[in-house]
């Protein structure tokens, strides 16, 4: 299994109450890297991906018929460049000790699941209040 940790930083507007990532940075241990690149990459974007479920990302369900509200991308709200702060990524890179094994772990999920806790403990850190449903909206701040 890979592991990883993450460290969030957020910032908020004390006016309108307005939460932004500053500053997100996480360790992975996913076996032994093979391609460096490729590696931070999928790291990256999952981490933009925890960011996006944890701030924007909700599906709106009609309650009188129970069709999806935004159901094109038209109306389903996902982060862009300007929402997202600084990132890094770091690895252990040292080979999984399973015998027999290629000394490598999936990058997957691990680098995204994490990331919606990380934020709710900066943003308790930041106001003290514990918020526990996502996304995180301005009114759960207020």
């Amino acid at each position: 299994m890979s592991f990883a940790a993450h460290f969030v930083e957020v910032a908020i507007d004390p006016r309108t109450r307005i939460l932004q990532v500053v500053r997100a940075h996480s360790v992975f241990d996913c076996g032994l890297v093979i391609l460096g690149r490729t590696a931070r990459s999928q790291a990256l974007g999952g981490m933009i991906w925890g960011i996006g479920g944890t701030l924007f990302e909700a599906s709106e369900v009609d309650p009188r018929d129970g069709s999806f509200l935004n159901a094109d991308l038209a109306d389903y709200v996902v982060p862009s460049h300007a929402d997202i702060g600084r990132l890094s990524a770091e690895f252990i890179d040292l080979p999984d000790p399973m015998p027999g094994g290629p000394g490598m772990k999936g990058l997957g999920e691990v680098a995204s699941v994490g990331m919606p806790a990380a934020i709710a403990n900066a943003v308790f850190h930041a106001t003290g209040r514990r918020i526990r449903d996502l996304p995180i909206r301005v009114d759960a701040l207020i």
